[in-house]
């Protein structure tokens, strides 16, 4: 589904504006890359603007321009409140839900402002008053370069604006293998590259800087991956105990679930991650071909997402939540077998 109301923005951004952009809590490459590559755009425009995070982002993504001037609202509420009751237009970037942004969603609702939502995701919320949401578009950041090329497209993206949203299409395509990757989203790609990305130093700085602790995480889910040969699934678990042993750090479980999805016969992929913090058990689904993960996280784990890629919650304990999975994912035999 497309909606496109956004056409009558650019009217309303001049270089007296005031602007903030928010992407979700627990920001990924798609987030980031959106949420910097339009800021660095704006730039351009001499339109001054002030990414805002929820929280805080992946050791791994803190080589992406301009992520220096990034402020957190777990870290710095003060200046991040600040910065947003000055604001006359707010960017809510890669999210529909004023809820994905954690504590800073109830200081979101109070304000009298105009938002922008560009998103991806399925079912958004009604609280934009100009939308670019499409929930065919693989990423966020190809929403993005749809936004600027169209309506600026006297502009030219800089290398480090081609940068960002290379690097958010990269991480939320699987590096190009996921099923929502179109023969557009490759010219795209390679407008990107000609604008200056380097796409083999941006593949490097993302994927080729493991620590050792995330590798030995990483042996330590594989030990935990059970096949269900019968249902087409295989799902990972770790323990608070297995992440505080393996130096957890913020971003080293992403793609652990699809290491669960490459066997041989797998439909379906699951990830369960026990956060003691928050007290909840955090969900990844991955699938392929028709099983809709999203539905399913929907249906069960108060989450969403898309077709093939989805996340949820758990409020029960580690053990509980993965036999209250194995009993749910029985009545959903025909669709996996």
């Amino acid at each position: 589904m497309r909606k496109n109301t956004i056409s009558g923005l650019k009217s309303q951004l001049d270089s007296n504006s005031n602007v903030c952009i928010i992407g979700h809590k627990n920001p990924d490459g798609d987030a980031l890359g959106s949420t910097l590559g339009l800021s660095l755009f704006l730039k351009e425009l001499g339109i001054s603007s002030q990414v805002i995070m929820p929280n805080g982002f992946p050791d791994f993504l803190k080589w992406l321009p301009g992520i220096d001037k990034v402020l957190c609202y777990d870290t710095d509420k003060e200046e991040c409140e600040k910065q947003l009751n000055d604001s006359d237009v707010i960017f809510t970037l890669d999210f529909n839900h004023l809820g994905r942004t954690g504590d800073l969603g109830d200081f979101l609702v109070k304000l009298d402002t105009t938002f922008v939502m560009i998103d991806h995701h399925q079912e958004p919320a009604d609280y934009a008053s100009y939308m670019l949401s499409d929930t065919s578009i693989a990423s966020t950041c190809e929403l993005v370069y749809e936004y600027i090329t169209t309506d600026y497209s006297e502009k030219r993206l800089t290398a480090e604006i081609a940068s960002c949203l290379y690097t958010g299409i990269m991480t939320d395509t699987g590096s190009f293998r996921f099923p929502s990757t179109t023969s557009k989203t490759h010219r795209i790609i390679a407008d990107l590259i000609d604008a200056g990305a380097n796409n083999s130093q941006i593949h490097q700085n993302t994927f080729d800087n493991n620590a050792v602790s995330r590798l030995h995480l990483l042996g330590k889910a594989l030990q935990n991956l059970k096949v269900l040969e019968n249902l087409s699934t295989a799902y990972i678990y770790l323990s608070q105990e297995d992440l505080n042993q393996n130096g957890f750090k913020k971003g080293d479980t992403e793609g652990f679930v699809n290491y669960a999805l490459s066997l041989k016969g797998i439909k379906f992929a699951v990830i369960f991650i026990e956060h003691k913090a928050e007290n909840i058990i955090k969900i990844s689904f991955r699938s392929i071909g028709n099983f809709d993960v999203n539905t399913f996280a929907r249906t069960h784990y108060n989450g969403g997402g898309h077709k093939n890629a989805a996340g949820g919650k758990s409020d029960l304990d580690l053990n509980s939540t993965l036999v209250e999975f194995e009993n749910i994912l029985n009545t959903y035999k025909e669709e996996l077998i």
